[in-house]
């Protein structure tokens, strides 16, 4: 007597949960590259209690607990620069737009001339400059 199998065992794969887990992943790794900069300085802010915002800056001039001096326009990577060729860099910005801020973002290990150098130049062209600082908790 021949016996037939009710059921069929198909042995086909449906990849629809998987594109699906796919597309998540890439969703959340696009998203969370663009919240993160990973090529910035490491730099100790000081803390204060003021909070108050400014809008978009054109120019990010950061000096970091060695002293050394980075330059960023708008999102781009910061490049290092000379102390000395930080004016000339700062007046060409402002040449290309006349509305430019300046956001110094200065390690509170530093000697306090390094953040005077930068204040100076701002005042001696009248630029705004815009001090940043970590919030106080």
């Amino acid at each position: 007597m021949a016996l037939k199998r009710r059921n069929k065992v198909d042995a086909t794969f449906n990849m629809s949960s998987m594109t699906d887990l796919i597309f998540l992943l890439l969703l959340f790794f696009i998203m969370a590259s663009t919240m993160s900069s990973p090529n910035d300085i490491k730099v100790n802010l000081p803390q204060s209690r003021a909070k108050t915002t400014t809008r978009a800056t054109v120019a990010k001039v950061t000096i970091d607990a060695l002293g050394g001096y980075y330059v960023a326009v708008g999102r781009e990577k910061p490049q290092p620069i000379d102390a000395d060729a930080l004016e000339p860099y700062i007046m060409q910005l402002v040449a290309q737009d006349t509305t430019t801020y300046i956001a110094l973002h200065a390690d509170q290990d530093i000697a306090y001339k390094e953040v005077v150098r930068v204040l100076d130049i701002a005042n001696e062209h009248k630029l705004k400059l815009v001090i940043a600082t970590k919030t106080a908790k």
